[in-house]
């Protein structure tokens, strides 16, 4: 053990999380040939074998997963030592957030202040993200899922419930003939995603309404979405907790089409295991709870929202 060193268990961590040698280097900005060198070096110094390789790439073995914890804790120490103004004792921690654009607004603006406040020495990044971010590139440290992980080093927890709703305003639907079940709307303009930009399951929902029902305004931000339905140009769906906020626009069909999706708080594993993002992941369940009368239209909800 006398060459044990913690530069060497950074690069441990980095294969760990990273479960390949040319991904592990990348994230390091180094070599692989060096990422090789220092895994090698650390086995030698333990004197067993942490990692099997294999097509998949490098995976844990007991004694590597054993590790994992004891590496974590002196990684979280490491990141107290003042090395530099950046991390100065005190200095707030970035952590990087990934979640849909509907669910960034509705974070900004009815969690953001208890988060601060909760933890002042986390400096929150949010990434609303139309795209689809790599879980194995570690792009954000919690993601907002539209749809549960089911593989690889990742856990995903249900938050929350929300439902989806069509909508339109009110001058728009006095031009239309009446409305009185989803075959009704077959020949109606309708706005939503582009199909090929959709990037989660969750969101392909117009088939759900009805089978021959096709956007003809499209865009792959649901802000856009609420804009030209707002402006008249069409039918769209819209989650309840962004579209109830405008008494312009009226529900269609509210007691035929209902649609309820989840969403989900999705976090490597070795993340989870850090005291500090165990905290952040509680406050954010807690407060979904608290405030799950927010996202879900209640059965029989009077008025235009």
């Amino acid at each position: 053990m006398a060459n044990l060193s913690w530069d060497d268990l950074q690069f441990f961590l980095a294969v760990v999380r990273d479960g390949q040698l040319s991904r592990a280097a990348r994230s390091l900005g180094t070599s692989h040939v060096t990422v090789s060198r220092r895994i090698d070096r650390l086995e030698q110094a333990l004197n067993t074998r942490l990692f099997e390789r294999n097509p998949r790439g490098y995976e844990p073995t007991p004694a590597g997963q054993r590790l994992i914890e004891a590496a974590e804790r002196m990684e979280e120490a490491a990141g107290l030592i003042p090395l530099d103004q950046r991390s100065a004792p005190g200095q707030p921690r970035p952590l990087r957030l990934a979640m849909p654009e509907g669910f960034s607004s509705l974070f900004s603006t009815h969690l953001l202040p208890d988060f601060i406040a909760r933890f002042p020495l986390i400096s929150p990044e949010l990434i609303a993200m139309p795209q689809v971010l790599s879980l194995s590139r570690r792009e954000a440290d919690i993601s907002i899922t539209l749809d549960p992980v089911t593989s690889g080093p990742y856990r995903s927890e249900r938050l929350a419930d929300y439902t989806l709703h069509l909508y339109a305003t009110r001058e728009h639907l006095k031009s239309l003939p009446p409305i009185n079940s989803p075959e009704d709307l077959r020949q109606m303009r309708f706005i939503g995603y582009i199909e090929e930009m959709i990037f989660a399951p969750g969101l392909d929902y117009l088939g759900e309404v009805h089978p021959s029902i096709r956007a003809s305004v499209k865009s792959s931000s649901i802000f856009n979405q609420l804009s030209a339905v707002r402006n008249g140009l069409g039918i769209g769906i819209l989650p309840w907790y962004v579209a109830a906020k405008y008494p312009e626009l009226q529900i269609v069909l509210p007691d035929q089409v209902r649609l309820t999706r989840t969403y989900w708080l999705t976090c490597h594993r070795d993340m989870r295991v850090t005291q500090w993002v165990r905290a952040v992941i509680g406050f954010l369940s807690q407060r979904l709870a608290e405030r799950g009368h927010l996202l879900s239209r209640p059965i029989g909800h009077p008025g235009p929202g």
